[in-house]
């Protein structure tokens, strides 16, 4: 079994130590005990700095590591891990939307590049695109993560029920306006791959954007386990990955796949 815990949050652009109390505020006051059994706290999409992509250059975290060391802190603290959740940091090739994992040791066990840039908030012109998934071992759980837009590619998520995932984390900041394709892509995708999603998003407003929350969880077969609402909010849940094996092998899609068919 696996706690999954959403941190569902405003975000105020640009101020990374203000994001980062609020972190802090939001365990102290959800997580006011160490945990005793797994569990995870997913956060939305950089939430350190929101979208302040113009000043990436000044603001970007080098390579995430300021964020991985804060929340490392917090993750020894409590006995959590942290998956997802992305950060503005910085490479030598540029800024990126960086997902991390750090486990509850406190180290950073995983990084993801978000792979699909979305035009509509100036992505690629700030931020270079990442070329890989992200999967990793969780308390002996396949996890993997990826970040908002990437979820409108199907394509790119089967790779990670292909191999293994048993549970998908999306942090997101996605727009009120389109909240309807948010519930309709992760369930699609629960139920398409067989797999538990575990998905964070922001609320609030930036830039005149009003973010619509709604986090979700969905379970293997599409159910809904978790819907947050349109505040500030945190939530927990608790899943069992160990189910997911069992309804691939009752269903055999994968096993029925026929990749000569689909060509590019």
């Amino acid at each position: 079994m696996l706690r999954v815990g959403i941190a569902q949050l405003d975000i105020t652009l640009g101020n990374r130590e203000a994001n980062r109390r609020k972190v802090t505020q939001w365990m102290e006051r959800h997580c006011a005990e160490k945990a005793v059994e797994p569990t995870v706290i997913v956060l939305p999409e950089i939430w350190d700095v929101g979208y302040a992509l113009e000043d990436a250059e000044t603001l970007a975290d080098p390579e995430g590591s300021g964020a991985a060391v804060f929340l490392g802190d917090l993750a020894r603290r409590y006995g959590v891990w942290f998956v997802g959740g992305s950060v503005l940091a910085g490479t030598t090739k540029g800024a990126v939307n960086r997902a991390q994992v750090v486990d509850p040791r406190g180290l950073l066990v995983a990084t993801y590049d978000k792979a699909h840039l979305i035009p509509l908030m100036d992505e690629p012109r700030y931020l270079r695109a990442g070329s890989a998934e992200c999967l990793f071992d969780l308390d002996g759980v396949t996890a993997g993560c990826v970040i908002c837009y990437d979820i409108r590619f199907c394509e790119w998520t089967r790779r990670y029920a292909l191999q293994g995932a048993q549970v998908l984390f999306v942090s997101a900041e996605w727009p009120k306006i389109r909240i309807d394709h948010w519930k309709a892509l992760l369930r699609a995708r629960s139920i398409e791959n067989m797999m538990y999603v575990v998905a964070c998003n922001r609320v609030g407003t930036s830039k005149e954007t009003l973010f619509g929350g709604t986090s979700l969880v969905f379970d293997p077969w599409g159910k809904t386990l978790h819907e947050g609402g349109e505040e500030e909010e945190g939530a927990f849940v608790t899943i069992d990955p160990s189910t997911v094996e069992g309804i691939r092998d009752h269903l055999q899609v994968f096993r029925m796949r026929r990749p000569e068919l689909y060509g590019n």
